[in-house]
């Protein structure tokens, strides 16, 4: 089964790929379509993952799948939220992972202790059978991390070499992909996800 991904981020199309692959789906980014983003305009990760994926289930005619993820940092009051991918923006940086990375250390500087530094890193995910899917699939995931002082690590995208997970004493770029995927936001989120697909999408017909 084919399921075009409402995103242009190929870092998030592979973590995604592969905690899909259970199910035998697979995922073609809307680039690939010729899809333009969505807008975003909500102030809720649920809304705008919404919106994507109506958006890129109307313009390709296939089931759609999209996630809205953000940093919801404790002492910025949960900011920057749905806001994240272009955080570095309101500091003058450029749009972009590493400059994002950049921009919240900057920001946390002075900020000390784990509870000040505490954050969470939240994925929700909606799936549609079609645009117009009365019904969509809703699953989140959540992880609270603390912010480190420094980056740390080579692995994953965005956030990961500040994200410090402390029952693991590293930060998600420090650890290897799979054991990333079993334990980020996201994996979380795909998790939920494929455990409802199972049930509503992919569930044995009744027998009478």
């Amino acid at each position: 089964m084919k399921i075009v991904l409402a995103s242009n981020n190929a870092g998030k199309l592979a973590e995604l790929q592969t905690l899909f692959a259970p199910l035998g789906m697979t995922l073609v980014r809307q680039s690939e379509l010729n899809i333009p983003e969505a807008a975003e305009p909500f102030k809720t990760f649920v809304e705008n993952a919404l919106a994507k994926a109506r958006h890129a289930a109307q313009l390709s005619g296939m089931p759609a799948l999209a996630d809205d993820a953000g940093l919801c940092v404790d002492a910025f009051g949960g900011q920057p939220g749905v806001d994240t991918a272009y955080y570095a923006t309101r500091f003058g940086y450029p749009k972009g992972d590493d400059t994002n990375v950049t921009a919240l250390l900057e920001q946390m500087q002075g900020v000390q202790g784990a509870e000040q530094r505490r954050a969470a890193m939240v994925s929700t995910l909606v799936a549609l059978r079609s645009a117009d899917d009365p019904e969509p699939l809703i699953a989140v995931g959540r992880v609270v991390v603390q912010i480190t002082p420094e980056r740390r690590g080579t692995n994953g995208f965005g956030f990961d070499p500040v994200m410090f997970l402390p029952e693991f004493g590293k930060t998600f770029a420090e650890l290897p992909p799979e054991v990333k995927n079993a334990n980020s936001h996201r994996g979380r989120a795909a998790q939920a996800m494929l455990a409802l697909m199972r049930e509503r999408w992919f569930e044995p017909p009744l027998t009478v």
